[in-house]
């Protein structure tokens, strides 16, 4: 059965404790920018399917924010996660925001909304062509580690959760993956080329972008031929 709500199941701990450093970042580098055919692998969660349209625009609601989180900074977030997932043959654009709905007809709203995220960091809801933030969810994250930039967290959410707008309904076992969870509770944890880098110090080993795995399935869900060699090009974002 398909379920057109899915969110964004980030442990709160790894965000309250992550730190910018990785014991060897040539291991994550080379898995971001590169997926091997047997490394496409997801927790069997869903179902991936094409995306909700194509192109795809994505309309940012700056209401309800958090202060720290200016407008023109979370809009250039989201607008560098649609350039990423172009990459994955549909188009994908920010557009500016118009409070008139008949103007973004058919646009994803980006929006700050507790209801709407369902209380988690965010949510993406494939129906509605929603992708819900949630304010108290980095609320709880800024007065847990005020000096921590949360913006790192947030561009992760946002490109996980349009992930899934973008047709992937499965999260990846790939550690890597932005489209990834590190275990599914069951004592099961996600894979690597080098495990043993794997929330190293609590740093957070998850690309905040779609990774090279992330973009040959998104390929494959809405009938693109695969990445050349398996390697990702670096997005442009328009902003």
């Amino acid at each position: 059965m398909f379920k057109p709500m899915v969110a964004f199941l980030f442990l709160l701990v790894l965000s309250l404790t992550a730190i910018p450093a990785f014991a060897d970042d040539s291991v994550r580098s080379a898995e971001i920018f590169e997926c091997r055919n047997d490394e496409l692998l997801t927790w069997g969660d869903g179902a991936d399917r094409r995306a909700v349209s194509s192109p795809l625009r994505f309309a940012y609601n700056p209401a309800g924010a958090p202060s720290w989180l200016p407008e023109k900074r979370v809009a250039g977030m989201v607008a560098l996660a649609a350039a990423a997932w172009s990459q994955c043959g549909v188009p994908g654009q920010r557009v500016s925001w118009d409070p008139d709905p008949k103007r973004l007809q058919g646009a994803v709203v980006v929006q700050w909304s507790e209801a709407g995220s369902g209380g988690n960091f965010g949510l993406a809801n494939y129906r509605l062509r929603t992708l819900s933030l949630g304010p108290k969810a980095f609320g709880l994250l800024h007065s847990r580690r005020p000096s921590y930039d949360s913006g790192k967290t947030l561009q992760m959410v946002i490109s996980h959760e349009m992930g899934h707008l973008f047709g992937l309904m499965a999260h990846s076992r790939r550690c890597v993956d932005v489209m990834s969870y590190y275990n599914n509770g069951r004592g099961e944890n996600c894979v690597s080329r080098d495990f043993s880098q794997v929330n190293v110090n609590g740093a957070e080993y998850r690309n905040d972008l779609p990774t090279a795995c992330d973009i040959q399935r998104c390929r494959q869900a809405n009938g693109f031929p695969p990445l050349p060699g398996g390697r990702l090009g670096a997005p442009s974002a328009a902003r």
